[in-house]
């Protein structure tokens, strides 16, 4: 069973957890959820696709991400995430966190914060490595292409994120 660290509206563990996905949370308490954007050095970003299975957004684009465990720091979590998601490390990569926002949903017990990180990081698409229960494709994607993505609906985060697909 996962378990999630619950943490108090200035992002500080309350040293609780609850049970992944048991939108039990109060006003005020949140978990914490991490994304993980690849640059490569030729401006091109990697994006995956969802598998059509998932409950929520099936086939929508989207950056490599999701919750951190309980006792895991935002760092770790998306190192995690990343190398589950795509096969791809990027411990030792140059860039690292760049900000973060949250979410309310008041009544639904899902409130949470978002650290966004951005890593530059020179791959070739044979190196990916995609968890096939998450994912169903990916492609590598200039700003334009995904903001096109988004414009369609159907990138997750964008208006959250879009910071992050700026050019360095």
């Amino acid at each position: 069973m996962e378990l999630w660290d619950i943490y108090d509206s200035n992002k500080r563990r309350t040293g609780r957890t609850m049970k992944r996905n048991d939108w039990c949370l109060k006003d005020g308490e949140y978990h914490l959820t991490v994304l993980g954007v690849i640059l490569r050095p030729d401006g091109k970003f990697l994006i995956t696709q969802r598998v059509m299975t998932k409950a929520w957004a099936p086939g929508w684009w989207e950056v490599s991400g999701g919750a951190a465990q309980a006792g895991e720091d935002s760092f770790d979590a998306v190192v995690r995430e990343v190398r589950e998601e795509t096969g791809l490390d990027v411990t030792d990569c140059e860039g690292g966190y760049l900000f973060t926002y949250h979410r309310e949903n008041p009544g639904e017990g899902d409130n949470y914060f978002v650290d966004v990180y951005r890593f530059v990081m020179d791959f070739e698409e044979a190196d990916v490595k995609l968890q096939e229960e998450e994912t169903e494709g990916f492609k590598l994607a200039t700003a334009a292409e995904i903001k096109e993505l988004a414009d369609q609906g159907i990138f997750l985060h964008y208006d959250s994120i879009k910071q992050a697909f700026e050019t360095i």
